[in-house]
């Protein structure tokens, strides 16, 4: 399966800030290189003016792009189930702060206020949030792009499993226009900027 770049749809206006929501772990992982390009991925959302739409948590490659957002005056807005704001473990220093009910709660409005997707590292949580994703624009309930970062081949399995599932006859065509994967920030960058 060949992923390609098709970017349709705009929910922001066209002279507001875009946003970006990014997917990824609340933790860090064994590899450095997760961290490192979370980071450099904040440097370029700050180059490029976009807004952070995120899990609103204060731990692992979460808080890696939050903080250094924040650090150099980007907006961070959070969204995050009451459940986990028990658990000490919400961001208090972000531009915003959505605190909601549970889970589906969360992935609905973090959808509802992003332009495109980005998805890092991450574990169980990070999965379900890219394949509903891509649900959603299979169903046509948004029209927003996605974009995996395959860092040091992390995603790599997953891709082979999307293979798989194209050969065995169970994806939809439109999946090629709404997701794009690549190894590197100026793949992100060229991403990005193909967002109208």
């Amino acid at each position: 399966m060949k992923m390609k770049m098709k970017i349709d749809g705009n929910i922001n206006n066209m002279n507001s800030p875009k946003s970006l929501c990014i997917f990824c772990g609340s933790k860090k992982g064994k590899n450095t290189q997760y961290t490192e390009s979370a980071k450099q991925v904040a440097d370029l959302l700050i180059q490029e003016k976009w807004n952070l739409v995120y899990g609103g948590g204060s731990i692992g490659i979460m808080t890696e792009v939050a903080d250094r957002m924040l650090h150099q005056g980007g907006n961070v807005y959070g969204v995050i189930p009451q459940s986990i704001v028990d658990l000490e473990v919400a961001h208090k220093n972000i531009t915003k702060l959505h605190i909601v009910k549970d889970m589906h709660e969360r992935k609905s409005l973090m959808y509802n206020m992003s332009d495109a997707f980005l998805i890092l590292p991450g574990g169980l949580g990070t999965l379900d949030e890219l394949c509903e994703t891509l649900t959603w624009y299979q169903l046509k309930y948004h029209q927003k792009p996605s974009f995996i970062l395959n860092i040091a081949g992390f995603y790599d399995h997953f891709l082979k499993h999307l293979y798989f599932l194209e050969e065995e006859g169970f994806l939809y065509p439109s999946l090629k226009n709404s997701l794009c994967v690549g190894n590197t920030i100026d793949d992100v960058k060229k991403f990005l900027k193909a967002i109208k």
